[in-house]
């Protein structure tokens, strides 16, 4: 039997449904709290008059376009601060590295 050499627990990687986990979770919980309050105040049947008139869209399908487009926002900003967030032996070195044009 060969023995395993136990790596510290920093330094083992990450799954990747974990790593897309926490990134859509936390946004899905925002979208969904931020759709609430903003529809809480705007109607969707409205707000199409003002800004697509030549749209039909019900109430419903905008209740659902407003979700989505706020997921998509939150997990942006979500995605943007795991980037800024990751240590500095994963990042890239580019141009430190010597690889200058």
């Amino acid at each position: 039997m060969t023995a395993r050499t136990a790596k510290p627990p920093g330094e083992e990687p990450t799954p990747a449904s974990q790593r897309v986990g926490a990134i859509l979770w936390p946004s899905f919980f925002v979208a969904g709290v931020i759709t609430t309050v903003f529809f809480t105040i705007v109607d969707p049947e409205r707000l199409r008059e003002i800004t697509f008139p030549s749209l039909q869209l019900s109430r419903e399908l905008g209740y659902t376009l407003g979700f989505f487009l706020f997921w998509l926002a939150t997990a942006s900003s979500s995605l943007f601060t795991r980037i800024l967030l990751r240590p500095s032996s994963q990042v890239k070195r580019g141009f430190h590295s010597g690889n200058a044009p």
